[in-house]
């Protein structure tokens, strides 16, 4: 009983975090009236992966639960991608990312096997925005209008999926426990 309430606090704690996740980066960037050491080809590589992400969920019928934070991301990193644009200048180039975003998520369902290659490379897309995040900072040698406080609430809501990683690994174990002692066992049987 215990566990499944830690469960439910860990579960709830990690939705309210995406809820306000952007929030302190909206802030900050309000604040200084510019966008310095924030990589946009970050935010639009994280925005892609949030969108395939709901995308594939919404294809195949997950429950809403599932994937209720992403659309609330989504709508979190749109008002950060315009702030960019506005304080670099660049505004209207927003219109352009609005037609690729909108018609590469058009493209997503078009046939099954796209939404599935998609979806198997979104941990990639992730980490891949996260990398060009840190390339930014590494070559300015500046975090810039960066905030730490969203950071950390991103690095909060991870943390909370660990604990799968951990079971799926674990599993991984057991069945490979399973199959070595049942290829053992077969081939003893065979010896008799």
């Amino acid at each position: 009983m215990q566990s499944d309430t830690l469960l439910h606090i860990a579960n709830f704690s990690t939705l309210f975090m995406c809820m306000v996740l952007k929030f302190p980066q909206i802030f900050v960037l309000m604040r200084a009236k510019r966008s310095t050491g924030i990589s946009l080809n970050s935010l639009l590589l994280e925005l892609t992966g949030f969108i395939v992400f709901v995308t594939y969920q919404m294809y195949y019928d997950y429950p809403p639960p599932t994937y209720l934070e992403y659309p609330i991301l989504i709508a979190q990193d749109v008002i950060l991608l315009l702030l960019i644009l506005y304080y670099n200048g660049s505004l209207r180039q927003s219109l352009v990312y609005a037609l690729l975003l909108v018609g590469g998520w058009r493209l997503l369902t078009v046939e099954r096997w796209i939404i599935d290659l998609a979806m198997s490379l979104c941990t990639f897309i992730s980490a891949a925005s996260k990398l060009t995040q840190l390339q930014c900072m590494w070559s300015s040698k500046d975090a810039g209008q960066v905030s730490a406080l969203s950071w950390g609430m991103a690095t909060y809501t991870c943390m909370v999926l660990v604990r799968f990683v951990a079971m799926t690994l674990l599993n991984f174990w057991v069945l490979l426990t399973v199959i070595y002692y049942q290829r053992r066992s077969s081939s003893s049987k065979k010896d008799d």
